[in-house]
This record gives structure tokens, sequence and C-alpha cells, in this order.
């Protein structure tokens, strides 16, 4: 289940940042490695979805991190080519 939350911050030189839960509870920690699109780096007070998962020393962390604005953009519905989706223009 994917849960959301804020970046409350990002050390791109450690490759490394928090965020605060929507739902609330602790801030969990997150590497560079989780952020499903890497290039894209998080800036503070952004909303992303993620999952959690147990780390190595027992504590919660969130991984497969997205940003849920940026799945939308570009979806074209369901049985409409690209060219469809977009109004026409009549000639007159």
């Amino acid at each position: 289940m994917t849960d959301f939350g804020k970046i409350k911050n990002y050390d791109r030189n450690k490759g490394s940042g928090t965020i605060a839960p929507e739902k609330g509870g602790e801030t969990l920690s997150f590497g560079k490695g989780d952020l499903q699109q890497e290039a894209a780096e998080p800036r503070q007070g952004q909303r992303y979805g993620y999952d959690t998962r147990k780390a190595d020393d027992g504590k919660m962390q969130a991984t497969n991190l997205h940003q849920p604005e940026q799945a939308q953009q570009g979806k074209v519905p369901s049985g409409q080519d690209s060219k469809d989706a977009e109004p026409s223009q009549q000639q007159g």
C-alpha cells in the first residue's frame, strides 16, 4: 500500500533524505536508490508517494518514492490515441 508524505530534507552529497508521513508518525529515511526517478532530486516540501520496509537496523525506511503529480502527466485515457486526446482545431 502506498503512503504519502512530504520531503523534510535531502542531502545530494550524501544521497539521502527524510520524509514526514502525512498520516503522522516518525520521519522515515530514504536513499537516492529508493527514488523511482533518480534523476529528479527531491526538494523540501514536495509531496511523494512511497512504500515502507524494515531496514537492517530494524527501523522503518521509505522506498519506491515517486511524485504522484508526475504519474498523471502525459497519460492518455484508455482507448484513445495521443493524437485523439488533443482538442481538434477547426479550419474555416
